[in-house]
């Protein structure tokens, strides 16, 4: 009885998290710290950024799942600048299009991911919170391509940037290096 059930815990354990690797203490608290820092610096300049320019969309709401994988994950390609800044930008208009084209929330949601899924993988650029982008222009009726450009663009490249310094200076080679 013992060893079935020893066995059962651990196939379905997988299912429960098993399946993720272990990370040590101080890599856990470099990775959130620097995605604090990193996010705190990125919305101080988009917002002031946004103050200046009188513009008050200066936050692209999947900035803090994107700050996941700059700064836990730097070494997936998904995480790489091209991978952020084009795959939001492009979700992003990809998005904006879809919502002026289609009035209908529930076919324009599930038209914006899975082209700006297609677009990514033609433009190699996969990053797997852009599909929320596109989502998000949708769910926020963001009918104007300057969205695309501010807050998208500009908080990517500025996470990217944060993340590449924080890497750096922390030990992490941010961003991956041609071998």
């Amino acid at each position: 009885m013992k060893h079935t059930l020893e066995r059962f815990i651990k196939h379905y354990s997988f299912y429960l998290g098993g399946d993720q690797p272990a990370v040590s203490r101080v890599e856990r608290l470099r990775s959130c710290a620097g995605a604090f820092v990193g996010l705190v610096l990125v919305l101080t300049v988009a917002k002031l950024l946004g103050e200046f320019s009188g513009i008050d969309e200066w936050l692209m709401a999947s900035l803090g799942a994107s700050a996941l994988l700059v700064f836990a994950l730097p070494g997936s390609p998904m995480a790489q600048p091209w991978a952020v800044i084009a795959g939001n930008t492009l979700s992003a208009l990809i998005g904006i299009s879809i919502a002026i084209l289609i009035n209908q929330p529930l076919l324009a949601m599930p038209i914006a991911a899975s082209l700006s899924i297609m677009g990514m993988f033609i433009l190699r650029c996969l990053h797997p919170l852009a599909a929320a982008v596109a989502m998000i222009a949708i769910l926020g009726h963001v009918t104007h391509y300057r969205y695309a450009l501010f807050p998208v663009l500009i908080d990517s490249v500025l996470l990217v940037l944060a993340g590449a310094i924080y890497s750096n200076l922390t030990g992490k080679v941010y961003p991956n290096r041609p071998k």
